[in-house]
């Protein structure tokens, strides 16, 4: 691989963007394919529909035909998981994340809850999320789960991970609790298409009850939105 090509390809994986790496097969030169080109409509690039299918599935394939035919390789971000609230939800979640795969990250403004104590082998942010998220750098490659049931605490959180694109956004609480947070979010000039992209009740409908199956139908919503697409969905956790 040429060392432009490399430095290129570097730049990406540290800004925690998608990309793909065309290796042609007739020993023809490497390109790296990024921002507009990975769109349907790339504006020249030979191979974009083989591109956008294999991004969609996350997964390196061969793709054309005869002296276009090259290796596509995907260059997806590692996923991420924010969970707002230091509660006994998140103790469940954070080992079980870790395990599936998800780089994870506890961010509460309550320092009585935001401890190491309560959390090891898991970074800690005990501060408010307005303060932390633009360090943290929100992303498409970002799972956002609110956990505290505080409006104050998960609500800007909320609004910021539906505004940078996470592929999930979960939050804790009833359909009621939910319907007021739905009004005090549009009054922030949130788009009703973004609203209804927050998962809640968050989870999946597994008729859960301890915080730690709270947690397991928590994770199995994410990895759901991680592999097959978001889409609004009812959860049953309250």
């Amino acid at each position: 691989m040429r060392l432009d090509l490399l430095a290129a390809l570097n730049t990406e994986r540290a800004a925690r963007r998608a990309c793909v790496l065309v290796t042609p097969l007739d020993g023809g030169a490497q390109r790296l394919v990024t921002g507009p080109a990975l769109k349907a409509d790339p504006g020249g690039e030979p191979l974009a529909g083989a591109i956008s299918a294999a991004l969609a599935e996350r997964r390196s394939r061969m793709a054309g035909e005869g002296g276009q035919r090259a290796f596509i390789g995907v260059e997806i971000p590692p996923p991420r998981m924010l969970v707002v609230g230091a509660v006994h939800i998140s103790q469940a979640l954070a080992p079980m994340a870790r395990i599936a795969g998800f780089d994870m990250t506890i961010v509460d403004p309550r320092t009585a809850f935001a401890t190491p104590e309560r959390f090891p082998d898991v970074p800690v942010i005990a501060e408010w999320p307005q303060e932390a998220l633009p360090a943290y750098g929100l992303d498409p490659f970002t799972a956002l789960v609110a956990l505290t049931h505080d409006p104050k605490v998960d609500e800007p959180a909320i609004a910021a991970g539906l505004k940078a694109g996470c592929f999930y956004v979960g939050a804790l609480g009833s359909r009621r609790t939910h319907a007021r947070r739905v009004e005090r979010l549009a009054a922030q000039g949130l788009s009703p298409t973004d609203i209804a992209r927050i998962h809640a009740p968050i989870g999946l409908d597994l008729g859960a009850a301890s915080p730690a199956e709270i947690a397991v139908a928590v994770l199995a919503q994410v990895i759901g939105a991680l592999r097959r697409g978001d889409a609004p969905a009812k959860g049953a956790a309250a």
